[in-house]
């Protein structure tokens, strides 16, 4: 759990380079009320040991914070953590039989709770984004593009704006969005030291990654007008963040490299899915707690053959 935040501090460090204090003060909220309400339910309610130093509810409290804009109020994030560790971990008994993401159950919850507040996207104004004036909000690459279509215009039309971020800002991260949407490179080198450490495998990754550019390429090449390059799906909005940090969560995917591989495929697919012909521009987070739900079925249908069996079964 550690090393995951390890990995994450990356992409911290860029999210408050470009929202400045407003972030700062997201992840420090967003882990303080993980790991308190962590604690008041394990010590109060189910009168149990109390593990909020195993790092799962720290893990936790900045993917959340990574989940919502650098703008969003105290109280609603409060909520969130209380979703997040309340609903999706502890009752369910804590970690390790949570079948679902805590933190994309906290951001779901709050994206349909307060959808004005989780999709009022802050632009990047640098380190002092807090003193910066609150009307500074714009779309993201994802809400141009949803936007613009919907209005009856072309994808090439949609990035002539001049508001467009465009594949290097996305890449970089000075764009509007979620925390941990606005930098590919910092997701990217976060993602390196999972591998090296043997934090995550490449199974989910590699599946997602290559599911979702092939589907979305292939709608690209059908009519490059009316759907977004492969490209520009892997660098906006939350893929990178869903692919590396989220849907590689040990504990709500599959066991197996197998069922790890049908997992990645369907939560790619599904995110395709979701941001082409869905009402949200984004698609990640549902794509892969709909995948959650499937890990039993795929363990089920996947599970490890037990040492000795093929003998036991002559």
């Amino acid at each position: 759990m550690y090393g995951v935040v390890i990995a994450m501090i990356p992409a911290m460090m860029v999210s408050i380079y470009f929202f400045g204090l407003d972030a700062a003060r997201v992840f420090l909220i967003s882990i303080l009320a993980c790991l308190f309400f962590e604690w008041v339910i394990q010590k109060y309610l189910i009168k149990g040991p109390v593990t909020i130093n195993d790092g799962s509810a720290l893990v936790t409290g900045v993917l959340l914070a990574f989940n919502v804009p650098a703008n969003l109020p105290a109280w609603i994030l409060i909520i969130g953590a209380l979703a997040a560790i309340g609903i999706a971990k502890m009752s369910f008994g804590g970690l390790g039989k949570n079948p679902f993401n805590p933190a994309l159950v906290g951001r779901v919850f709050l994206l349909v709770s307060f959808p004005v507040q989780m999709t009022t996207w802050p632009k990047p104004h640098g380190l002092y984004a807090a003193q910066a004036p609150d009307a500074l909000t714009g779309a993201t690459t994802l809400g141009f593009f949803k936007e613009g279509l919907t209005r009856g215009e072309t994808v090439q039309q949609v990035m002539q704006n001049p508001e467009f971020p465009g594949y290097l800002n996305d890449f970089l991260g000075a764009q509007g969005g979620s925390l941990g949407e606005v930098s590919v490179i910092a997701l990217l080198l976060g993602a390196a030291y999972l591998f090296i450490r043997k934090i995550i495998t490449w199974h989910i990754p590699v599946s997602y990654l290559a599911s979702a550019f092939i589907f979305s390429g292939i709608l690209w090449l059908i009519d490059p007008t009316k759907f977004i390059d492969p490209v520009m799906h892997l660098l906006a909005g939350g893929m990178i963040l869903g692919i590396f940090y989220m849907a590689t969560d040990m504990v709500s995917s599959p066991i197996t490299a197998k069922g790890q591989l049908i997992f990645g495929t369907g939560a790619g697919l599904l995110t395709i899915i979701i941001r082409v012909w869905g009402v949200y521009p984004e698609g990640v987070s549902f794509a892969i707690l709909i995948m959650n739900a499937f890990t039993p079925l795929i363990n089920i249908a996947f599970k490890p053959r037990r040492f000795g069996e093929r003998l036991a079964h002559g």
